[in-house]
């Protein structure tokens, strides 16, 4: 596409949303004219669906629940004013513990500040808090929080020391269920490492929980300092605005209340029914158009600010755990996903711009361009030449070099990075994402392939118990073969192999 059509298409298909200080220009997907057109019945029905899913129906049919996320930032949205309660009860706790904890209410049992914030969870638990705690934080923060998302015993050696004095140090954990292995792990080695420094565990620690999880009920036995709720209605990787981000947003010292506000901004704007002013629905039939319905190419996120780095690992989940299924609806084989990854610019031009521009066309990429660069005025590095002027260069000219080679691109640029705008990033990509799924037939609001990988991991530590036990009998067997033969399990040789080298390396 020339020049000139190039910027027709812009004016003709430039999505500005003014409230949300948010434009996406998807000029460069290189859609024909009348795909949105054709597309638009579907479109319509998406819609339809959407609203059904705000109004309390029951969305995730596997496990017969509700899907509330949206319900999170607008309460008065949800199908009861017994939940609607809920939610607002929760936000007001979860502002006053947080002042209760800045202004010295609740100390340590040492007596001194909380100055250090421990989040141990994961997946949806982890990701969400981390991202927000990067975009948003900075040398002004009331605490400085860490995270233990991995049930790695070296990473959580390098986070303890990390953390130094543990007296100064509030403890999160979060697990929905209460039973999810590697924050239970976490928790775990938590609790010794606060026992080893003579400290009393449960005096700093805090649930963020299912109501009589094993998790609430280990936090009330023990007598924790206090619990958060985490609804049956809110998945793990839209549950950022729920306590499971909010509360160590606001223990952080950020402004949980502009979060809130941009996501329910950005969820007023994305409800629209009329397409070519939605930016949720154009980035849904974007994907839709660029992988031909079916995954057929990767999203490559651009982010040109250093603090959205972690938003394609956050977008990884969202994206690939709803998008990602065998099934459709109707039961039928499809195998759909859409992966995504994503680097930072202008670091990506350094690493993998290259094959982007020559190599293998099995992508699209989203840039995300932020005006503001930074608070206050940015000194000239050549005349009249900001650094920010070159990280714009590199956009616009990487943009361009990849159109030259026929890759498709969408951009979406935002005034400022602050509280308000990722609320409203996080809002526009949950919203794609539930569109883009009416859009080619699957739940997005089910995982049935994380239990399946849970239930396998969980046969595996079973057959180790097996194993130990047998050793402890039979010291004389080493073959794979002859102990898998004993166990009872010959098909399983491999993994046996596998157990005894780490069991001699553990």
């Amino acid at each position: 596409m020339d020049s000139v059509s190039l910027w027709k298409c812009y004016q003709q298909h430039l999505c500005h949303r003014p409230e949300l200080g948010l434009w996406l220009d998807v000029s460069r997907m290189g859609f024909d004219d009348g795909f949105l057109q054709r597309m638009e019945p579907a479109m319509q029905q998406a819609y339809t669906e959407m609203q059904a899913l705000e109004a309390g129906a029951i969305a995730n049919r596997d496990e017969n629940r509700m899907v509330g996320h949206y319900w999170l930032r607008d309460a008065q949205l949800a199908p009861s004013q017994e939940l609607q309660q809920e939610i607002e009860q929760t936000v007001r706790e979860i502002e006053q513990f947080a002042a209760d904890i800045h202004n010295g209410a609740i100390r340590s049992p040492a007596g001194c500040l909380f100055t250090k914030l421990l989040l141990v969870g994961i997946g949806g638990s982890a990701l969400g808090p981390q991202f927000v705690a990067d975009a948003l934080g900075g040398p002004g923060d009331k605490m400085v929080p860490f995270f233990l998302d991995n049930t790695d015993p070296d990473g959580m050696d390098r986070v303890f020391q990390q953390i130094g004095e543990l007296a100064e140090c509030l403890v999160l954990v979060i697990s929905k269920s209460g039973s999810t292995k590697e924050t239970r792990n976490g928790m775990l080695e938590a609790q010794a490492a606060w026992r080893n420094a003579g400290l009393d565990f449960s005096r700093q620690a805090v649930a963020v929980t299912g109501e009589d999880s094993e998790l609430d009920r280990l936090a009330a036995a023990e007598g924790w300092l206090t619990r958060f709720p985490m609804w049956d209605w809110v998945g793990g990787r839209t549950s950022v605005m729920s306590a499971v981000g909010l509360l160590p947003a606001a223990l952080q010292g950020l402004d949980i209340q502009s979060l809130l506000k941009g996501a329910r901004l950005c969820d007023q704007a994305t409800r629209s029914s009329d397409t070519p002013t939605n930016p949720a629905a154009l980035m849904a039939l974007m994907w839709h158009h660029a992988t031909n319905g079916c995954g057929a190419k990767d999203l490559v996120l651009l982010p040109y600010k250093d603090r959205l780095l972690l938003f394609s690992r956050y977008l990884q989940q969202l994206i690939m755990e709803s998008i990602g299924k065998q099934l459709d609806r109707n039961g039928r084989q499809v195998h759909q996903g859409l992966t995504v990854y994503g680097n930072k610019g202008s670091t990506d031009q350094h690493a993998y711009v290259q094959q982007l521009r020559e190599g293998v066309h099995n992508f699209f990429v989203t840039f995300i361009e932020v005006l503001q660069d930074r608070q206050g005025e940015s000194m000239e590095v050549e005349p009249g030449i900001t650094s920010g002027d070159f990280l714009f260069g590199f956009l616009y000219g990487t943009r361009q070099a990849l159109t030259e080679q026929g890759r498709a691109s969408m951009t979406i640029t935002v005034e400022r990075l602050d509280a308000r705008t990722v609320g409203s990033l996080i809002a526009l990509f949950e919203r794609a994402v539930g569109l883009y799924a009416s859009l080619i037939n699957i739940n997005a609001y089910h995982q049935p392939g994380v239990e399946a990988g849970k239930k396998a991991a969980g046969a595996v530590i079973d057959l180790q118990r097996k194993l130990q036990a047998l050793l402890l009998t039979r010291p004389d067997m080493s073959s794979p073969d002859e102990l898998a033969a004993a166990l009872g399990v010959p098909e399983q040789a491999e993994t046996v192999q596998a157990l005894m080298r780490r069991l001699n390396h553990r």
